[in-house]
């Protein structure tokens, strides 16, 4: 069972202001409840017991708001960025606390993964560095993709913006499963973006990292329009 998880919640949240003109983008309430905090609740009922959280902007409220963990069952690690690392460069200041295998999410999605079976799934590939949620798209202009053969181990990463759809190729989702190892390809106190640096280099280095496809429900939050989304669907499907 994989029990730790890193939570990229240092963005700005630019396009949700005037919300986050005082709070953090992670912290914009979703029913009343902060974005973070249900990370924490959906990783924690599948086994998560652990929490690190790479932060930026406005980091005291984050920090005040779940101390230590405690009141949640939890532990939390906090790691302040004096300046932005990317979507990679972070993850590699907990180093020395973190176990052969973690859960790696962007912050800014609300996500109802099932994340026990994505710890199976890994399991049944001894040889990953990594997986990653990987989803069915006829899009391709303005959206990251990554090419895959039959088994949904990664090709190529095709960056946005593409002029054309890459053969067997998907969206890029912000859920991941990562063994410690990948951590040895993020350079230290760098930006470093895991789509457009760090996958690239590993598959170029010969790794292998897989994708993982489901219907789980989730979302990005970056405008007003998604959050009010994501409340209509907690009210239509989860609240009774």
């Amino acid at each position: 069972m994989v029990t730790q998880a890193v939570i990229a919640a240092g963005g700005l949240g630019t396009r949700l202001r005037p919300l986050t003109d005082t709070i953090p983008k992670v912290m914009v309430p979703i029913l009343g409840k902060p974005l973070l905090e249900h990370h924490i609740e959906q990783f924690k009922k599948h086994g998560v017991k652990e929490f690190f959280f790479t932060l930026h902007y406005l980091p005291q409220v984050i920090i005040d708001y779940f101390g230590d963990g405690t009141k949640w069952g939890v532990k939390v690690n906090y790691f302040i960025e004096k300046k932005l690392l990317g979507t990679a460069g972070g993850i590699k200041k907990f180093k020395d606390k973190l176990d052969e295998s973690f859960f790696y999410t962007l912050g800014d999605i609300f996500s109802l993964v099932d994340y026990s079976n994505v710890s199976r799934v890994f399991s049944e590939k001894p040889d990953a560095i990594g997986m990653q949620r990987i989803g069915k798209t006829e899009k391709f202009e303005n959206i990251d993709l990554v090419e895959v053969n039959d088994e949904k181990l990664f090709l190529k990463i095709h960056p946005k913006p593409n002029v054309s759809r890459p053969p067997s190729s998907y969206l890029l989702r912000g859920s991941f499963l990562l063994n410690k190892k990948i951590l040895s390809y993020i350079p230290e106190d760098l930006e470093y973006a895991m789509t457009t640096q760090l996958l690239p280099n590993v598959i170029a280095r010969g790794e292998k990292f897989y994708g993982y496809e489901c219907d789980d429900y989730s979302q990005g939050i970056d405008t007003a329009e998604k959050l009010r989304e994501v409340e209509e669907y907690l009210k239509n499907h989860l609240i009774k």
